[in-house]
């Protein structure tokens, strides 16, 4: 198995925005630097960032899909972060000093019902994955691209699957057979350890933040709603785009 590093991205509060990178420095038992390095607690959780907690204690493009067209910015520099949407103004923020003022930005966003958007919270020690894990989220552009097809959806965005690392020159679902193996990435290896369950967060447009398309259903004909994996950094190092990829 050969392939090369497609693109890398990070998503420095979870679930509100996505950031591409040419290049990134992993290290053993941490995700991708800065990805979901934030989360919004809502009003019905107790998270405040001390520890892992499950996903549903955070306002999400499952519950919330117009959160899906937000882009982002951090400047690891100077601490700033700039967010984007395609139906507020532009926003540029301290994550870490300007908690009210991003929580003013967010809320018309939230669908009437759901527990509103209550803290900003940093993360502690680990990135606020989905994962029990910190992990990096490897996604196969075959992969997405069968999904595509089933939908008779050829732009469709690789951004609903919120994946660090995407990969080309795989066949269709062969990530699926890397549980438990070792794939060194550019200079790093990491070990994968699950497939990664989907929801309802990828049937929002990107563009729109508006369910279009049932990318579940497409998902199901094979039986399963999983796509990508979740892998661990075992081996720090560099990974940039252009890389190859290669099992160990």
């Amino acid at each position: 198995m050969t392939a090369t590093v497609a693109s890398l991205w990070r998503h420095p509060i979870k679930s509100h925005g996505r950031e591409a990178l040419e290049r990134v420095v992993l290290s053993p038992g941490q995700g991708v630097p800065w990805d979901r390095a934030w989360a919004v607690a809502h009003e019905a959780s107790t998270a405040d960032g001390t520890e892992w907690v499950p996903c549903a204690n955070f306002t999400r493009v499952a519950k919330a899909p117009r959160l899906q067209a937000i882009d982002s910015r951090y400047d690891e520099g100077t601490g700033r972060m700039t967010l984007s949407h395609p139906d507020r103004p532009d926003l540029d923020i301290d994550p870490d000093r300007d908690r009210a003022a991003f929580l003013d930005w967010v809320h018309p966003l939230m669908p009437e019902g759901r527990a509103a958007p209550a803290r900003l919270v940093r993360a502690q020690t680990r990135a606020m994955t989905d994962s029990a894990f910190a992990s990096v989220a490897v996604a196969n552009l075959a992969s997405h691209r069968v999904v595509a097809g089933r939908l008779d959806r050829p732009d469709l965005s690789i951004h609903r699957w919120r994946a660090n690392v995407w990969l080309d020159g795989l066949g269709p679902w062969e990530e699926f057979e890397w549980i438990g193996r070792c794939v060194r990435i550019g200079t790093a290896v990491l070990t994968v350890r699950e497939r990664t369950g989907r929801c309802l967060a990828t049937a929002a447009s990107p563009q729109t933040g508006r369910r279009d398309a049932d990318t579940l259903g497409a998902l199901e004909r094979d039986g399963h709603t999983d796509f990508a994996v979740y892998a661990e950094v075992t081996e720090g190092g560099t990974v940039a785009v252009g890389d190859v990829a290669t099992l160990t």
